[in-house]
Parts: C-alpha cells; sequence; structure tokens
C-alpha cells in the first residue's frame, strides 16, 4: 500500500474516532490509542514506524510550536519559579531516584538480570518527558484554573528539552563518551542556553517581519518558517532543537501576534494552527497504538508494571516535594493541585521515540522498549480515563452541566447589558428616532431581566457557582488595580521601585486566587455589635 493512500486511512480513523467521542464520555487521545492497539492486532495495514527522523521533522516542531503559541507568557513569567523547579532540576531529580529506585527493585525481584543503576538512569531519562494533551484539553473542555493548566503544560514543553538533553547525556555515560558529572552538566547548559537563543532569534526576526506585512497567508508561513526553522536550525548545530521551538513560539505569540498582527490575521493563524495541532496529534496518537505489539508487552508485563509504579511514584515525589519547598512562597502550589499534577504526567510519542534510537547492541535494547511501550500504554489509558473523575473528586471542577448553563446565562446576560450601552450611546448621537430605541431598550430590558433571574436560580441551586462569580470579581478588581498602578507610574506620580511593589503585591494576590485561595490581604468589612455599633474585625 502506498504511503499516500495510508495517510488517508489515518485521517479517515481518526476521523470516525474524533465524532465517535463526542457521543462517549473518552478522551479522545485515549480512544485514538485503543483503535491504533486494535488496528495492529488485526493487522489491517502497515503503518509508517514512529522514528526519529519522523517525529523530530515532521510532528514534535508544529505540536511544541503551537502549545508554546497560545501560552500566555505573563501566566508563564508569574509561576517561573514553579515550572522552572519542575521541568529542571525536578526532572532531573525524577530520572536519579527512578534509576535508584527501579535498579535494586528489579534485581530482587529477579526480573531482570545484570540491569544496573546506568541502564535504569537511561531509562529514567527516556520516560521522563510527558505529554499533557489529552489532559490540557481535557482541561480546558471542564473550566480547570487557568494556573494550573500553565504549570502542567509550560513544565511539559521544558522537560521535554531537559529529557532529551539527560537522555543524550545518560546514553554518552553508558558508553564512555560522556564521564564526569562537570562535564554533563556544562553540555546541559551550552545545549540549552544556545538552543533558546537560537528560538529568540528565529522568534523575533519573524515577529519584526510580521509587522511590515499585512497578509495572512504570508503570516501563516512565517510562523510556520519559525516553528520548523528554529527546530531544524538548532538541531543542525546540535542544541536543543525543543528549547529552541518553545522560545520562538512564545515570542511569536506574545509579541509577534500582539504587536504585528490584525484582528483577523490572529484569527487566521490561530484556527490554522489549531487544526495543525489537531491533525498532528491524531496521527501520532493513532501510530502510537500501532505501533505497541501487545503480545510482547504482555510476556513482560511484571517488569513493566514494576517500571509504571516506580516512575509514578518518583514523580509524586519530586511534585509534592518541590510544592512543600514552594510552600511559602508567592508560588505556593495546593496539595489538590500536586495530586493532579503527578497524575496528569501522561508519556506520549517522545519517550517511545527516544528508545528506539537507542542502537541494537546498545545493552537491555529491547527490555528498554518493552518497558518505555508500556508505561506509554499505561499512563494514556489509566491517567486519561481517570483524569476527570479525580478532578471532581478533588473538587477542582464542578458538574459541566451547570457549568454550561451558568456560563451560557452570564454569557447572555453581559451582552444584553452591552447592547443596552449601546443603546445609550445611540440616543446621544441621534442615531434613529427615540420612539425605535424605545422599543429596542425594553425589548433588552425584558432580556436582562429574564437572564438575571435565571443566573440567580443556578446560584442558588449551586454554591459552587456563586463562589465563581464571586472570584471572577475579584479578579477583575484586581486587574484594574494593576492597571492603575500602571497609568499611576507612567503619569509620574509612583516612582518605579513603588510601582513594582504594588504590582508584585497585585500579583501575588492573583496567584492566591487562581489557586483558590483566600485573598488574606482584603480586610472582612466592619461587623455591628448587638447596639448597633461597628467595630473593626480582626
Amino acid at each position: 500500500m502506498e504511503a499516500e493512500t495510508i495517510l488517508i486511512l489515518l485521517f479517515v480513523v481518526a476521523t470516525a474516532v474524533a465524532i465517535a467521542v463526542q457521543r462517549l464520555a473518552v478522551p479522545y487521545t485515549v480512544a485514538l490509542v485503543v483503535t491504533g492497539l486494535g488496528l495492529g492486532l488485526l493487522h489491517a495495514f502497515q503503518a509508517p514506524h514512529l522514528t526519529k527522523a519522523l517525529l523530530f521533522n515532521v510532528f514534535l516542531p508544529g505540536l511544541l510550536f503551537e502549545a508554546a503559541y497560545y501560552l500566555d507568557f505573563k501566566q508563564f513569567w508569574r509561576n517561573r519559579l514553579a515550572i522552572s523547579a519542575l521541568a529542571l532540576p525536578g526532572v532531573v531529580a525524577a530520572i536519579v531516584l527512578t534509576a535508584l529506585i527501579l535498579t535494586p527493585v528489579a534485581n530482587r525481584l529477579q526480573l531482570v538480570q545484570g540491569f544496573t543503576w546506568e541502564h535504569a538512569l537511561v531509562f529514567g531519562a527516556i520516560i521522563s518527558a510527558t505529554d499533557p494533551i489529552a489532559v490540557v484539553a481535557m482541561f480546558r473542555n471542564l473550566g480547570v484554573p487557568k494556573r494550573l493548566s500553565v504549570l502542567l503544560e509550560g513544565e511539559s514543553l521544558l522537560n521535554d528539552g531537559t529529557a532529551i538533553v539527560f537522555f543524550m547525556l545518560a546514553v554518552g555515560l553508558v558508553t564512555g563518551t560522556v564521564v564526569t558529572a562537570g562535564g554533563m552538566a556544562l553540555d546541559f547548559v551550552k545545549i540549552v542556553g544556545i538552543g533558546a537563543l537560537i528560538g529568540a532569534g528565529v522568534g523575533l526576526a519573524v515577529s519584526q517581519v510580521v509587522k511590515q506585512v499585512d497578509d495572512p497567508m504570508i503570516e501563516i508561513m512565517l510562523t510556520t518558517i519559525a516553528a520548523y526553522g528554529s527546530f531544524l536550525a538548532a538541531e543542525h548545530f546540535q542544541y536543543s532543537g525543543v528549547i529552541a521551538v518553545v522560545t520562538a513560539g512564545m515570542l511569536c505569540g506574545n509579541y509577534g501576534a500582539r504587536v504585528g498582527m490584525s484582528a483577523s490575521t490572529r484569527i487566521a493563524v490561530q484556527t490554522f494552527w489549531e487544526y495543525v495541532a489537531f491533525a498532528l496529534n491524531s496521527i501520532v496518537f493513532l501510530l502510537i497504538g500501532l505501533e505497541v505489539n501487545l503480545r510482547t508487552l504482555l510476556g513482560s508485563w511484571q517488569v513493566i508494571l514494576v517500571a509504571y509504579l516506580v516512575i509514578t511514584a518518583g514523580r509524586a515525589l519530586i511534585i509534592f516535594g518541590v510544592s512543600s519547598l514552594l510552600h511559602r512562597t508567592q508560588e505556593r502550589i495546593p496539595w489538590a493541585w500536586s495530586a493532579i499534577l503527578t497524575w496528569g504526567g501522561i508519556r506520549g510519542a517522545l519517550p517511545m521515540v527516544l528508545v528506539l534510537s537507542l542502537p541494537k547492541d546498545f545493552p537491555h535494547q529491547e527490555l528498554l522498549v518493552s518497558m518505555t511501550f508500556g508505561v506509554v500504554i499505561l499512563s494514556v489509558l489509566v491517567h486519561g480515563v481517570t483524569m476527570s473523575p479525580l478532578l471532581g473528586w478533588l473538587g477542582i471542577v464542578r458538574p459541566q452541566q451547570a457549568h454550561a448553563a451558568y456560563e451560557l446565562t452570564r454569557g447572555r446576560l453581559h451582552a444584553a447589558h452591552a447592547a443596552l450601552e449601546e443603546i445609550d450611546r445611540m440616543s446621544r448621537v441621534h442615531f434613529t428616532t427615540p420612539d425605535v430605541l424605545a422599543g429596542l431598550r425594553r425589548e433588552y430590558e425584558v432580556k436582562v431581566e429574564r437572564d438575571g433571574a435565571a443566573l440567580e436560580a443556578l446560584h442558588l441551586e449551586s454554591q459552587g457557582l456563586h463562589a465563581e462569580e464571586v472570584q471572577g470579581a475579584r479578579r477583575h478588581l484586581l486587574l484594574v488595580e494593576k492597571g492603575v498602578v500602571s497609568d499611576a507610574f507612567h503619569q509620574g506620580v509612583l516612582s518605579r521601585p513603588v510601582q513594582e511593589k504594588l504590582l508584585g503585591d497585585v500579583d501575588a494576590r492573583l496567584l492566591r486566587l487562581e489557586s483558590g485561595e483566600t485573598d488574606e490581604s482584603v480586610a472582612a468589612p466592619p461587623a455591628p455589635n448587638d447596639e448597633g455599633v461597628i467595630h473593626e474585625t480582626r
């Protein structure tokens, strides 16, 4: 069967799965993997193998760029300490912890002979890269707090680069090309740092060109060049292509799009990259299922189960450890969020490609392949299916039906109020006759009254919706505070140190609010005593 025919078949299967999951409570990526496993068992057709060249040259740049393009840099910067701790030292610690736990356990249970800590270190580096695509998509549908999504997605974008670099270093350690810890640290800094510089250069260059043109097709092409050009340039010079494309994506999305693209162009670019991400994700998760040989995995189920438990426990220790260290800082992470971050560490295609890139004569190569494939399948199926119930059990999200009705009613109410304000403006400029405006005003006032009553009824039915209304109002007021402080600084009313202190205080309150914590800086209103005399509450 020709490659073009196989590609069309993959798209047909992915489309059928996408239509089917709309009627089922199953994450799309989980359904794709299960479908791929079934097609593989049936030997329906010979799909292309997930090679390193295919993933690195086709899938990875597009997927990473799309995720980085939409990542709000302000949100990322507010959580830079937590994200960096999880994606850099956290990943390194997870790799080492996996090796330290897995080696004695595997040998003591006599699951494998001659499996040393160096081999376990290679496995730890292979399996440390996470792929939260399914989880982040679920977050968006369920209304999970934005900061939690930023933490999970930001960590994943950075830990891919960390995992790839340490995989190369760990393989070098086993083969004898890397022998010192200092050399490994220096190589890591050089590979990641220069990769970031290459990505920044490409991202800034593309952003400057975007500012000079106003053609959606050209600007879409420029973002495509930024995605694949930054990755290939960094890889050509043997630096981190992952870090390069993440840097380029964040610059294009947070700088180039905002200063150089018109509203219509931004919509066109966003539509393009949403489709690219959907198409690439569909194919890559289908290929994951097709790549796996279930009979081989079942023959190694004991060591796969042990490896899965070890890497899950190791991630939990690292996540909760980092959360403990950050508990007294502005970036503290609620314990319920730590559980979600632990469970959201789903493994995807990258570990499978890394393990397939090992030489055939590498020690325990077949075992490492089975362990990696097995852990990927387990994490996708188990974590993907149970994430939504876990979010509900921990109280992070509400039932979807109540939340959807609330958002719909609140949206109608906002729209009706906006229309009334526009009618007032039309009246001031004599846009049309007063009797026409009077009739329209009565029509929208009826809508406001109806939707206001519906919103109040929803508040009475669910205390959680009222809490969300309070949180939204607090967030709006905090953003107003930030705007006032910035305006005062630019008008010369405040000095820079005072502005930075005030903005830092507001940012800290925003982080507490997004974490679901009470804003303690807002004092409770005075309460009257029995005689009606007001005393301040302490």
